[in-house]
């Protein structure tokens, strides 16, 4: 049977023989019980030190947790940020813990009152959606006695070009369309507000520098053109994120250098402030998912490992998560990293399901009941897009690992 291609794994892991985070083995972390995430701080410590040194100094680092919003995570990113941005009230509570409010704001549509007053109490920015929800925050601010922070989210005319998930050029739930933002920020300066900005988000998971330096440059122009049109300065202009990472056969790393090359030269156009918004770029490669084989069985001439996690715990790897063809993530026998594959298998879970496929037909060393098997790139989307109520089964271990 012919094998299937996986992902590259991460550069942190790819040379070891077997598979270490933190000065111990997978084993190790293991011991306490599996399926376990494994998150390693010093890959993303690295992350972000490589984006500071490689952006314009103009440009602020927020983390989006919804990519992954483990809190001992969140405390540990907090310091090294400059703002955190959230997309409910659970993550702006879990936000809030470690992060001064000025530097949270909150996106989503369809804020229920309760969390627009409870933005507005705590002093978070409020990244609106729509008309209505600007009202309704007025609204609350006035009789909270109260000024809202309010930036509004604009629905870009242009998508990132390549993007895994397109933010613009669409018709959109999110944000309001370009063309109606002047007359929103007079009415929100005219109330009093306190008028953040802009949210500008056109797309994500792009590894082509190339699309997310035009995207940026656009963007720009946008921010430019919408302040001249509003007649006001924005204090803040968010461009978005988008910055992907390899997950799939023939996948490249983005060239984070030239986008901050090309960044630099654009920034000049609006005198403000700017940020980028990353989730997946920062915490994606720095976790690891491990799941001990607990059987093996033939079936047809096909060879299935049976692990005791999948898809209630790593929706994403099954392929159930944002993708439409199922591709295989970087996937390794975590104590034989090196050694050549010796036959064809697939890695399933132990749920009652045929989407339960981790890995599909993946060149493996052989494997025995009780051994580790890794899949990488799985730090963002992992737990908590995933619905691990399902059919019962324990809930995913979480360890922040290098703390």
């Amino acid at each position: 049977m012919n094998a299937k291609p996986t992902g590259p794994i991460p550069a942190d892991y790819a040379g070891q023989p077997m598979l270490q985070v933190a000065g111990r083995s997978a084993g190790d972390w293991a011991a306490a019980g599996t399926p376990l995430y494994l998150y390693d701080a010093s890959a993303v410590q690295a992350r972000i030190a490589r984006f500071r040194a490689a952006m314009p100094e103009r440009i602020a680092l927020h983390y989006a947790i919804k990519a992954n919003p483990l809190p001992s995570l969140i405390a540990a990113i907090a310091p090294q940020v400059d703002g955190i941005d959230v997309a409910s009230a659970g993550e702006m509570d879990k936000a809030l813990a470690p992060m001064d409010a000025a530097a949270v704001s909150f996106a989503g549509p369809g804020k229920r009152d309760a969390e627009l007053d409870a933005a507005i109490r705590a002093g978070v920015t409020l990244n609106l959606e729509s008309e209505g929800e600007a009202e309704r925050a007025l609204a609350i601010g006035e009789r909270l006695g109260t000024t809202p922070r309010l930036a509004v989210r604009v629905n870009p005319d242009f998508e990132l070009r390549g993007s895994g998930m397109k933010m613009g050029g669409r018709a959109s739930p999110f944000g309001i369309d370009a063309a109606r933002v002047p007359a929103l920020v007079r009415r929100l300066i005219a109330a009093g507000a306190a008028w953040r900005g802009f949210h500008i988000y056109a797309g994500s998971q792009a590894l082509s520098a190339e699309a997310v330096i035009e995207t940026q440059a656009a963007t720009i122009g946008l921010a430019a053109r919408l302040a001249d049109e509003a007649g006001a300065l924005p204090p803040l202009v968010n461009l978005g994120g988008g910055f992907g990472i390899p997950y799939f056969p023939g996948d490249l790393p983005l060239d984070v250098e030239a986008v901050g090359a090309a960044l630099a030269g654009e920034l000049d156009r609006l005198d403000t402030q700017y940020a980028i918004e990353l989730g997946r770029w920062l915490v994606g490669e720095a976790g690891i998912y491990l799941a001990r084989v607990i059987d093996r069985k033939e079936s047809q001439g096909e060879t299935f490992v049976v692990v005791d996690g999948g898809l209630h715990h790593h929706l994403a790897a099954t392929g159930n998560f944002g993708t439409v063809v199922r591709r295989n993530y970087p996937v390794a026998v975590a104590h034989r990293m090196q050694d050549a594959p010796e036959e064809v298998v697939t890695v399933v879970g132990p749920l009652c399901t045929p989407l339960d496929r981790l890995a599909d037909r993946v060149a493996l060393p052989r494997t025995q009941v009780g051994d580790l098997i890794a899949i990488f790139a799985s730090g963002a989307y992992g737990a908590s897009a995933s619905p691990q109520g399902f059919l019962g089964h324990p809930p995913v271990r979480e360890v922040l690992a290098g703390v």
